[in-house]
């Protein structure tokens, strides 16, 4: 069917009352939305009641929304008391004085920034846009810098007075709440990043690959022989996920070099893709080996294919699959159930169009993404066995991957009731990102996980994950029958067209709360090539991530 009579189905879709609660349950081909809501309470407290007795005698506080005045005047004095080096009436005016003042004040004393001047443009409501020019000034050294900014003002509920709504981002757009700036020698060396051909890898030449050159700078900058520089640089927070950055080089220091698995052509094709979707991100593994050939994300500021976290909808069947077939509890060409609906835990689940398959296998119930096919099953499972098989066969969900950049290992938590049914077919607790997708095909084509790399564990001699146990030679042929059977007549069929040879792959959807479209997925190999996808707000995955996977996927084999 048509994406819109989906979504005209999904709209008709009711929500059912459950102990008091709100259940919305909608699913779709590959996909579903799980999502309670209380009642009563919340709209009591998001009244203000701002009357007053007479006998209180308290000032009225201001309420309503900011006027241009109000607005300007704030963002004027703010920025104007930061140029002056005013920092205790800039804290003072954000709604956060201490972290304000924090960072206001490591922008000379860290940052070694000088001569700040700060010019606010035409503000669009309540926010309003800025330009930073200074200089960094360090030991004899100087450069300037240069970059545009935002700041936001709001309404202090407190007091009623209009205020910065501070966040770190307002002083360097690259800053996060928790970083730092500062200026000195950096500590780690700088690299040169070579591709497995010997060709040097650059941002400019790559875009995708800033946050990952970042990373390798981190991980082997003082290991591969170089010299560190004087920098400014942004330094993460202890919490933070993401690779310290550079923003303005005082003087060069001697880089050190990295070999990476990446293959030119591949990744050049990775970046290309991306470029034509909005909010899309790719890898591309060898299942032999567990080398990283290619990662790509249209959007450059996050990796998103090596460290998102994102529900992968129905992908998440190819493991549910393997372990109802282990359990015996599904067998490729064996009857198995695909009823409209299936109520399990409280919550009633549906396909999408609320398609049912009468007398079907449960290849054709893989191949179409029947949600009710796995959702039936749940009952049959304990509440650790999808994670069990995650962990001890796709080597998922025990955070210790070791790629040689930052990434997510994929979260599959042990869960009950119907967030346990709602795992089965990747919602619930469930998350990954395309590199553990990818991951996830590589092991089924190979047979047997290896942990993806993007630098040889021979540069430094790390461990490499593994998984406990592989699967029985009939569980990994009837996966392969499945993937291959969807690749060719399933909802995967289309994007696949044109790929030949040893192939499988599936398709998914993922729903996410407060955004129109789900998250489309698709993960699937070639021979000795896998790939997975996501299009983040781009609809049914074999629309949307399926092309991305198969054009690159024809390129090798």
């Amino acid at each position: 069917m048509g994406s819109r009579r989906r979504v005209a189905e999904r709209r008709k879709t009711k929500p059912a009352v459950i102990g008091g609660m709100i259940a919305v349950v909608v699913a779709g081909a590959g996909f579903g939305v799980y999502a309670l809501y209380g009642a009563g309470a919340a709209a009591n407290d998001r009244t203000q009641n701002t009357s007053a007795s007479a006998g209180d005698h308290k000032p009225k506080v201001k309420t309503g929304p900011l006027s241009a005045t109000e607005v300007t005047s704030t963002a004027t004095a703010f920025l104007a008391s930061w140029q002056q080096g005013k920092v205790s009436t800039a804290a003072a005016a954000t709604s956060d004085t201490e972290a304000a003042a924090a960072l206001l004040t490591g922008w000379t004393k860290d940052a070694h920034l000088t001569g700040a001047t700060l010019t606010p443009g035409t503000p669009t409501g309540d926010k309003v846009p800025f330009s930073v020019k200074a200089t960094v000034s360090y030991k004899g050294l100087s450069k300037p810098l240069a970059y545009a900014s935002s700041l936001t003002v709001v309404r202090d509920t407190a007091t009623g007075k209009p205020q910065v709504d501070w966040t770190a981002s307002l002083v360097h757009p690259d800053l996060k709440d928790g970083d730092t700036l500062v200026t000195g020698e950096s500590g780690t060396p700088p690299i040169k990043a070579f591709d497995r051909d010997g060709g040097e890898i650059t941002e400019a030449k790559y875009p995708s690959l800033g946050t990952v050159l970042d990373g390798l700078r981190e991980k082997y900058g003082k290991k591969a022989g170089g010299k560190a520089g004087i920098e400014l640089r942004v330094i993460r927070g202890k919490d933070s996920k993401s690779s310290d950055k550079t923003l303005v080089e005082l003087s060069k220091g001697t880089p050190g070099t990295v070999k990476t698995t990446l293959n030119p052509t591949l990744q050049a094709a990775a970046e290309a893709q991306v470029a034509k979707q909005a909010r899309s991100s790719v890898v591309v593994l060898r299942p032999s080996t567990g080398e990283i050939l290619a990662v790509a994300n249209a959007s450059h500021g996050f990796n998103t294919a090596f460290q998102g976290s994102l529900a992968p909808g129905s992908t998440m069947k190819v493991i549910t699959s393997s372990l109802l077939i282990d359990k015996d509890l599904a067998s490729a060409d064996k009857a198995h159930p695909c009823p409209k609906y299936f109520t399990y835990g409280g919550w009633k689940f549906q396909n999408d169009d609320k398609f049912e398959i009468k007398g079907g296998t449960f290849k054709a119930s893989f191949a179409r993404s029947c949600n009710t096919a796995f959702i039936s099953q749940a009952g049959k499972l304990d509440n650790d066995s999808l994670t069990e098989q995650a962990q001890q066969v796709f080597g998922l969900s025990m955070n210790n991957w070791a790629i040689g950049v930052p990434s997510f290992d994929g979260s599959v938590p042990v869960q009950s009731a119907a967030q346990k049914a709602a795992s089965l077919i990747g919602q619930g607790g469930v998350r990954m990102n395309p590199l553990n997708m990818a991951s996830v095909s590589a092991t089924v084509e190979s047979g047997t996980f290896k942990q993806p790399y993007l630098v040889s564990p021979s540069v430094d001699n790390r461990t490499l994950a593994t998984a406990s146990r592989t699967m029985s030679s009939g569980t990994l042929s009837q996966l392969r029958e499945l993937m291959a059977y969807t690749a060719g007549y399933g909802t995967a069929a289309e994007a696949m067209s044109g790929v030949y040879g040893n192939v499988g792959a599936k398709t998914g959807s993922a729903e996410v709360d407060g955004q129109k479209k789900p998250n489309g997925w698709f993960t699937a190999y070639r021979g000795d090539l896998a790939a997975a996808g996501v299009v983040q707000a781009g609809g049914h995955g074999g629309d949307t991530a399926g092309p991305i996977v198969a054009a690159l996927l024809k390129m090798g084999g």
